[in-house]
């Protein structure tokens, strides 16, 4: 939907501290983990697991949630294959701006088109964007659904369904895979040692 700034009477301001300042007084690096997954395969449960854990010690972190965002940020948005893509884009925009001001971010999106996501990558500076991708099969998921969202899908009563109606394309090279069928501290830990390796904590 959005291809660039509609107005040319725009310059891009810099400020006076940097995101390498912001790291130092805070004590740790920044960086947006991108959770990506079909509906109920625990991105939204790990996003949350791990930002308890980062807050324990003392790294500051925030989960920007799919359901959450449509709330507010993008209530205008359907999803459409060209709506989808404006989510993705939006949310990109905002964690990028809250990795400059610091943060660990952390996304629990199901963000289903490879481009969209890679547009999301080119938004952040170099390592600074994790794409985590867990690939829990489409069986597992349904079974764990208890919104009823897949039941409703396979009756024809929501269009455009991920996995379902309309298609998952997963990562071609994710920086992590995780299968949210172990236990939940077994993927929490697997996550904290991929961030102590990039340097975020």
């Amino acid at each position: 939907m959005s291809e660039g700034p509609t107005s040319n009477n725009i310059t891009r301001s810099e400020g006076l501290i940097d995101t390498r300042a912001r790291n130092l007084r805070f004590g740790h690096g920044s960086c947006t983990v991108w959770f990506t997954g079909l509906s109920g395969s625990g991105k939204s449960t790990l996003a949350l697991a791990l930002e308890a854990e980062l807050h324990s010690r003392e790294v500051g972190s925030y989960v920007l949630d799919g359901d959450n965002i449509r709330f507010g940020l993008n209530s205008d948005l359907g999803f459409s294959p060209s709506e989808r893509t404006e989510n993705i884009r939006r949310v990109g925009e905002v964690a990028r701006l809250f990795c400059d001001a610091g943060l660990v971010v952390l996304t629990a999106f199901i963000s289903p088109y490879l481009r969209d996501r890679e547009l999301v990558r080119n938004l952040h500076a170099p390592s600074t964007f994790i794409e985590v991708y867990l690939n829990t099969p489409l069986e597992e998921c349904e079974r764990r659904d208890e919104k009823g969202l897949y039941r409703k899908a396979r009756n024809g009563e929501i269009k455009e369904f991920t996995g379902i109606s309309a298609p998952y394309e997963p990562p071609v090279n994710p920086e992590l895979v995780v299968d949210t069928r172990r236990p939940l501290e077994e993927c929490v830990n697997e996550l904290l040692a991929m961030l102590a390796s990039h340097g975020a904590i």
